[in-house]
Order: structure tokens, then sequence, then C-alpha cells
């Protein structure tokens, strides 16, 4: 046995880490991803490790896939300390923190049953970010940072 504490967690060959997700996320996040055990993707999840940033943390990897910027975007409601990391040939390529957009359209439902995007109309759903969550333009319904993921329209 070594005093060597650190997490091993194999390198990805191509593909995307999601470092830096509060603790607890990491589940939501392969939703946002639309990753589940009959999607066919090789995902490494690390939940709950210790981080200098965030106290807890969960990390997800991906290999094979890189993120739309509308995934990240819907990332950023639900991490909004996370960071990206692009891998290609077991090298990171690029490394960006998320930036929680001022606008989403289309990626979450409106908890209000009577708002018109949730009528037989042919409205798309738009929410203003806020720092806490995010509110319906169409009827102020506002849905909290831990409710997003909840909300998420992502089929």
């Amino acid at each position: 046995m070594t005093d060597d504490h650190q997490l091993r967690v194999s390198k990805i060959q191509n593909g995307t880490v999601i470092d830096h997700v509060a603790a607890g996320q990491a589940l939501n996040v392969l939703a946002i991803l639309g990753i589940d055990a009959t999607s066919g993707e090789a995902v490494s999840v690390g939940m709950n490790v210790p981080s200098d940033r965030l106290g807890r943390k969960d990390i997800v990897k991906v290999e094979g896939r890189e993120l739309s910027q509308s995934e990240v975007d819907v990332l950023s409601l639900i991490a909004p300390a996370a960071s990206i990391n692009i891998v290609r040939d077991y090298d990171v390529v690029e490394k960006n923190r998320v930036v929680r957009p001022d606008i989403v359209t289309g990626i979450i439902s409106c908890p209000n049953r009577n708002c018109i995007t949730n009528a037989d109309e042919p409205i798309t759903s738009r929410f203003t970010v806020l720092s806490d969550g995010v509110r319906c333009d169409y009827c102020e319904s506002i849905v909290r940072e831990d409710e997003v993921a909840a909300n998420l329209d992502v089929n």
C-alpha cells in the first residue's frame, strides 16, 4: 500500500471530460447527454470525490464524443462551475469553463401546465437565465437551479 491517495481513473483516448460538476449531479449530466445503459458510449463517472475548489465534486468522462454548444448550455444550468476538456489521442486539446447563456430555448419544459408552451401550439420554450435558476419568458414561472434537471426536455 502506498501513501498516494489520488483518484485513479483511466485516461480516455478521444472524447470529453466534464470536471468540477457539483457533487450529486453526475447522473443528471448523463441524462442531459442522453446516455444510459443502451446508448453504447463508454463512460467513467466519479462521484463525491475530493475537490479543492468545490469540497466534493463529480467527474464524467465520455469516450468518443465531443459535446455540442447546446449540451454545454444545459450543463451550465446544473453545473455552473464545470470545466469541459476535449481529449484527442490521450491529450487535452481544449479546456473551457462552462458559461451560462442569457437565454435558453427548447431544452427546458415550463412546469406551469397553463403556460402557452404546454398547449398544442407550435411554440418553443424560452427561459431567461437567472443567478439561481431560469424564468419562463411567456408565463414568468421560475425554475430553481435544483429543479432544472427535473424539467429538462432533451428528447
